[in-house]
């Protein structure tokens, strides 16, 4: 009898890949983007932006592969002056018109959007968040912090520096559950941001 439970916790656990890197520290391997004036790698970093020069619009730097339900974790940190703000893309698909644009879930950085889940050219709003004093609590200011994303089916949950921020449930049947990570600098500032550390768990 104390056998089948057993099994069937083994039989769960396979249904769930590793742990894996999707940024190998060194190179763009695995994504795209403007690699030649919005991004680059330094110090084990994908670096969006600059503190010297304006950004002009959004600039996305994609995964070429999609993923629907997982576990995503990453480290980021976001300067600048002027409109300062980022983002990470998921479960998004890149714009035709203007192509620089993505559409889809957005996990929100930057002034009154930390911690944030916002809806990137679909809706153009966002969808959910923290209140704003748990918000200036969670955040370090001009350092790393860490975005902790959650997809299972229609089930999006935030984890800002280990506190959940958003458990967000679409009631949209139509909007899709699969699509491309992206990273985000965003226009209007001269900004910059930097993410390490990425890693995710497919569910």
């Amino acid at each position: 009898m104390k056998v089948i439970p057993l099994l069937l916790l083994f039989s769960s656990a396979l249904l769930h890949k590793p742990v894996t890197p999707l940024f190998d520290g060194r190179t763009f391997a695995g994504w795209v983007g403007d690699t030649s004036l919005t991004w680059r790698v330094e110090n084990g970093a994908l670096v969006g932006g600059s503190l010297t020069r304006f950004v002009p619009h959004n600039e996305f730097l994609s995964t070429q592969k999609t993923y629907g339900n997982f576990v995503l974790k990453l480290k980021m940190k976001l300067e600048g002056t002027g409109f300062v703000n980022a983002g990470i893309q998921f479960r998004s698909q890149r714009a035709q018109n203007p192509a620089y644009e993505m559409i889809g879930y957005q996990a929100d950085m930057g002034d009154n959007y930390w911690g944030c889940l916002y809806d990137e050219t679909r809706r153009n709003k966002v969808l959910a968040g923290p209140d704003p004093s748990v918000m200036k609590r969670l955040v370090r200011t001009n350092d790393w912090n860490e975005y902790e994303i959650r997809c299972e089916g229609p089930r999006i949950r935030l984890y800002l520096n280990g506190t959940l921020t958003v458990d967000y449930t679409e009631p949209d049947v139509n909007i899709p559950q699969t699509g491309l990570i992206a990273l985000q600098i965003h226009g209007g500032g001269k900004a910059q941001v930097q993410y390490k550390d990425v890693m995710i768990e497919e569910l």
